[in-house]
């Protein structure tokens, strides 16, 4: 087969196969390179009227983050499995819809960079710009894609995958009064952090008091968690972020909500443990020892069914009113000490 060399492209067609009747998949398009080609596949399941609300996982955008497309074929297994036996799942899945994106960028997974096999870094790709000031070539440069953290030519399309991202969420997430994204990627730090936009500015985005009250029900929920929720424009700001670019389309024009978060998974702390990997491109991003893998694997689980509970109940919680500028005000003094 042609993508024999590729175990999470593998993973994720054994996964569609025994899907089966449950899922919807779609190719948005196929990655051509040494002779084989890579398609990007979304997957669909649960109830698909634009009246119920979604949720969207995504991986494997940045090629050399391997773990994040496997924790989310890791759920997608566990997802699988439940629904041979789990009626309360069921129930769930009649009331939301699910989609996947575990492996947007296989090209880069399979050349092992973080680009795509065009050079183009896909989470500094999208039409915007910083109006905030970024740091050097890491907030995204337009110098050459022979470097890290290229954008792409100025003014040109968007690369393929990108555009496979944004179809999906316009398609399945922004049509709906409710959604929210995961995206997961690794490489930050010793903790593991749940960031929220925005990325181009430090300016805290209209939804923050839904983000608040998020942290606050996951925290309140599991007090003996170990992220770190915080937004981006924190830790630094970047040119091109996809997920600022899909939040402010689709929140800027309706009243509907869309939340995207992304979950940086501190590989340092692997890297910590077994300082050789700072010598391997690929274990510098990524669990190498069989015992850490597994316990990553595990370790999310909770999170990622926190949020479709979360998404399923969001009338519960989502503040309104009164209650809804009083979390804003308590948001702000946490994350922006204003």
């Amino acid at each position: 087969m042609p993508e024999k060399n590729l175990p999470e492209l593998i993973t994720l067609k054994r996964l569609i196969d025994a899907g089966g009747k449950h899922m919807q998949v779609d190719t948005h398009c196929t990655v051509s390179m040494d002779g084989r080609d890579f398609p990007v596949y979304s997957i669909a399941l649960g109830n698909p009227s634009l009246d119920v609300p979604a949720l969207g996982f995504f991986g494997g955008i940045h090629g050399l983050e391997r773990i994040g497309t496997q924790v989310i074929l890791s759920f997608m297994e566990s997802i699988l499995a439940r629904l041979r036996w789990d009626s309360t799942l069921h129930q769930q899945l009649e009331s939301m819809r699910l989609v996947f994106m575990p492996l947007v960028n296989p090209g880069g997974m399979w050349q092992a960079t973080r680009c795509n096999p065009q050079g183009v870094d896909l989470m500094r790709n999208a039409p915007l710009s910083a109006v905030d000031r970024v740091p050097f070539m890491l907030g995204g440069q337009r110098y050459s894609h022979h470097l890290p953290w290229y954008r792409g030519p100025a003014g040109a399309p968007m690369e393929p995958e990108s555009l496979a991202v944004c179809d999906v969420v316009e398609r399945e997430l922004l049509t709906r009064q409710f959604s929210m994204a995961l995206d997961c990627h690794s490489g930050f730090g010793l903790r593991d952090r749940i960031w929220f936009p925005h990325a181009h500015t430090a300016a805290p985005i209209a939804h923050l008091a839904d983000i608040g009250a998020l942290e606050e029900l996951f925290s309140e929920s599991y007090p003996n968690h170990n992220y770190v929720f915080e937004p981006q424009s924190r830790q630094y700001r970047t040119h091109g972020d996809l997920w600022d670019y899909l939040y402010l389309n689709g929140t800027s024009y309706t009243e509907r909500t869309f939340l995207p978060l992304t979950l940086e998974m501190g590989s340092w702390l692997w890297v910590k443990k077994n300082p050789r990997q700072l010598f391997d491109r690929v274990a510098m991003f990524n669990p190498t020892a069989a015992h850490r893998l597994q316990r990553v694997l595990r370790r999310h689980l909770i999170w990622f069914d926190f949020l479709m509970r979360a998404v399923n109940s969001h009338g519960r919680w989502v503040p309104e009113g009164m209650a809804r500028k009083q979390q804003r005000r308590r948001s702000l003094t946490h994350w922006y000490g204003a």
